[in-house]
C-alpha cells in the first residue's frame, strides 16, 4: 500500500501532506455518534481501484460495464446493464430517488425510461415521506453537488466543506428516527472510492470474480479481478446492536469481501426477489442481512438528535470558480437530458468553462425540464418503456 505520497506529489506538492492525514472525531461528530451507536465496517472495499462513476455504477448494478475510468460519451449515454431498481420493479416493490442538484443514478440508461419518472423527488420530499411513513422499499438520498452562496455542497467532495456533509447524514438520520417507519429501517452510508487519501489494509487481489467477463479498456485491459481500497461504511438500524464491528463476511465464498456489490446482494435477499444475481460480482459478495439477527427486538435507546456540526472551512463558497471534472459529467448528463447534444461533442469546451453557479443552474433546468416532458408522455398514453427525445421536443 505504498505510494500514495508519490501520487498526490504528481498533482501537486500542497497534497503530498495531505493526503496522509483524516479528520479528528470532534471534526465528524455525527459520524463518531453513528459509528458508537451502530455497525462500523473495518473491511469493506471500493469495487474497483478506480475513480468515482465507476464505483458508483456498482452499487447499483453490481458492474461498472467495463468503465475503469470516467467515460463522458458513456456516461452521458447513459449504461445498459440491469440495476437492482429494475430487479425490485420486476417483483412490484416501489424504490425512490431524492436528489438535490441532479440525480446521478440517471447515468443508468434504464433509469430514463418512462416508467421510472415518478420514482424521482426533491430532497426534502425524503423528509415529508418519512414522517407520513411513505418511504418505499429503497430509498437513494443524493446530496448537492455544486457549492453556492447559502446553498452550499454537501457531499463531501474537495474542496467542499465536510461539515456540510455530516449535517446533511443529521437531517437524514433524525428524520429517519422520528418516522414511524423507523422500527423497519435501515440506513447505509458508504463512499464511492478513496479520493487518493492512505490506507494501511491491503487491498484483495486473489479470488475476486469479473462481474461479467467485460475487460476494460486500453492500455490497462483491466479484468476487474481485484477490488479497490478501503472505504468507510457505516449501517445504522434499531436492529443493530450498540458499537457494532464488522470485519469478514461469511461467505457466500471463501475469498468473499464487503465491496459496493454487497448492497445489491444484500438487498435482493432482504426482498428475497425472484430474480438472478445481477452479475457475478453480487453472487460474491458478502451480504449483511446476519447483522440484524442478533436482536429479538428493536433498540428503544438509539439517539433521538445526533450532535451539532460546527463549520471547517473558514471561507465562503467559491461559486465563481470553474466547474470540477465531476461536476462537468454531472452537466453533460444534464446536457443529453436536455437535447444539447451539441455541448458534448469532442472538442467542446463550453461545459468545462461553465462556473459553478453556471452549472447548478443550467443543470437544475436541464432535469426539471426533463422530468415535466417524461410525465408529460406519460399523460399523453406513450409508451413507458420508451425515454423521451428532448432533442426531437425541441425542434418538433
Amino acid at each position: 500500500m505504498s505510494g500514495f505520497v508519490q501520487q498526490a506529489l504528481s498533482m501537486s506538492e500542497d497534497l503530498a501532506g495531505t493526503v496522509m492525514k483524516g479528520f479528528k472525531p470532534e471534526n465528524v461528530p455525527v459520524y463518531a455518534a453513528l459509528a458508537q451507536e451502530f455497525a462500523v465496517f473495518d473491511r469493506w472495499f471500493s469495487s474497483l481501484p478506480g475513480p468515482t462513476q465507476p464505483n458508483r455504477l456498482f452499487v447499483y448494478s453490481a458492474t461498472s460495464h467495463g468503465a475503469t475510468c470516467h467515460d463522458k460519451a458513456q456516461l452521458a449515454k447513459g449504461y445498459p446493464q440491469k440495476t437492482i431498481f429494475d430487479s425490485l420493479h420486476g417483483d412490484g416493490l416501489d424504490f425512490g430517488i431524492y436528489y438535490e442538484s441532479a440525480p446521478a443514478t440517471l447515468f443508468y440508461r434504464n433509469l430514463r425510461k418512462l416508467k421510472y419518472v415518478f420514482k424521482f423527488h426533491k430532497f426534502g420530499t425524503f423528509k415529508d415521506h418519512a414522517r407520513d411513513g411513505k418511504l418505499r422499499s429503497l430509498s437513494v438520498l443524493e446530496p448537492r453537488y455544486f457549492d453556492l452562496l447559502g446553498k452550499a455542497a454537501n457531499d463531501d467532495h474537495p474542496s467542499h466543506d465536510v461539515a456540510n456533509g455530516q449535517k446533511m447524514v443529521k437531517e437524514v438520520y433524525e428524520a429517519l428516527r422520528a418516522s414511524p417507519q423507523w422500527n423497519e429501517s435501515l440506513f447505509i452510508i458508504t463512499y464511492d472510492e478513496h479520493g487518493g487519501f492512505y490506507d494501511h489494509v491491503a487491498t484483495p487481489t486473489v479470488g475476486v470474480p469479473s462481474p461479467d467477463g467485460i475487460v476494460g479498456p486500453a492500455p490497462s485491459f483491466f479484468g476487474f479481478d481485484r477490488v479497490g481500497v478501503r472505504v468507510p461504511t457505516i449501517l445504522i438500524s434499531p436492529w443493530i446492536k450498540k458499537g457494532t464491528v464488522v470485519s469478514r463476511p461469511q461467505g457466500p465464498a471463501p475469498t468473499s469481501e464487503f465491496e459496493h456489490s454487497s448492497i445489491p446482494a444484500t438487498i435482493r435477499k432482504l426482498f428475497n426477489l425472484t430474480s438472478d444475481f445481477l452479475t457475478q460480482r453480487d453472487a460474491w459478495a458478502g451480504t449483511f442481512q446476519n447483522i440484524f439477527s442478533e436482536l429479538t427486538s428493536p433498540r428503544t435507546d438509539c439517539p433521538e438528535v445526533l450532535p451539532d456540526v460546527p463549520p471547517l472551512r473558514a471561507t465562503e463558497a467559491k461559486e465563481d470558480r470553474v466547474v470540477s471534472e465531476f461536476q462537468s459529467e454531472i452537466v453533460e448528463m444534464a446536457a443529453i437530458l436536455n437535447g444539447d447534444h451539441h455541448l458534448t461533442k469532442p472538442g467542446d469546451k463550453t461545459i468545462k468553462r461553465m462556473t459553478v453557479r453556471e452549472a447548478d443552474a443550467y443543470v437544475s433546468h436541464a432535469v426539471a425540464r426533463f422530468f415535466r416532458a417524461s410525465k408529460d408522455a406519460i399523460e399523453r398514453g406513450e409508451d413507458e418503456s420508451k425515454t423521451v427525445d428532448m432533442a426531437a421536443a425541441k425542434h418538433g
